[in-house]
């Protein structure tokens, strides 16, 4: 078997329509189809629902649910608030910027830009609650190289000890006078 793509991703949300607003408006992503129905496909259960998809980009689906009749929405409180996110590739970092003072003229709080040496990013919130990330790449050749040469050894350490590998300690280490 070979995975051809993400077919999509979907996340819940409180309201179909404001989400779909919301990410046409902040995000350009196009709305591209919607489903709604009486009954969960494939287990049956009579709960209606409405299931919106959005284009993002290249062949890349994000897909909301508005579930009416289920309790209000909430989240992995054991799972730290950084962790669960949706991340975007942006094509510049001209992009990152100014998707960032839209964002931010727009009353949307943003973190960063980010410096993760690979790539930067910034951070927000959507109106559901879901963290996205916008990141645009940063890497070399080299870099990448360095990294795909150690990517099985640092998981295998990680395996055994639950402690960060220094196998790439080189990304967060600063030449005197960088930036």
């Amino acid at each position: 078997m070979t995975i051809q793509r993400i077919h999509h991703v979907a996340y819940r949300c409180r309201s179909a329509k404001e989400t779909v607003e919301w990410y046409g408006k902040h995000l350009d992503m196009n709305f591209v189809l919607a489903i709604a129905e009486d009954q969960v496909p494939s287990t049956k259960a009579p709960d209606p629902y409405m299931h919106v998809f959005l284009d993002a980009g290249q062949g890349n689906v994000l897909a909301f649910f508005e579930l009416p009749n289920s309790p209000p929405m909430g989240r992995d409180a054991s799972t730290p608030e950084w962790v669960q996110h949706i991340a975007f590739k942006v094509d510049s970092l001209a992009t990152l910027h100014a998707t960032k003072q839209r964002l931010t003229a727009a009353g949307i709080e943003v973190i960063g830009p980010t410096d993760h040496t690979l790539f930067q990013s910034i951070y927000f919130f959507d109106p559901n609650g879901h963290r996205l990330e916008l990141a645009c790449d940063t890497a070399t050749a080299e870099m990448n190289d360095k990294l795909d040469a150690v990517k099985w050894d640092m998981l295998k350490e990680w395996d055994r000890t639950r402690r960060a590998p220094r196998h790439t300690a080189w990304m967060h280490e600063r030449q005197p006078g960088a930036a």
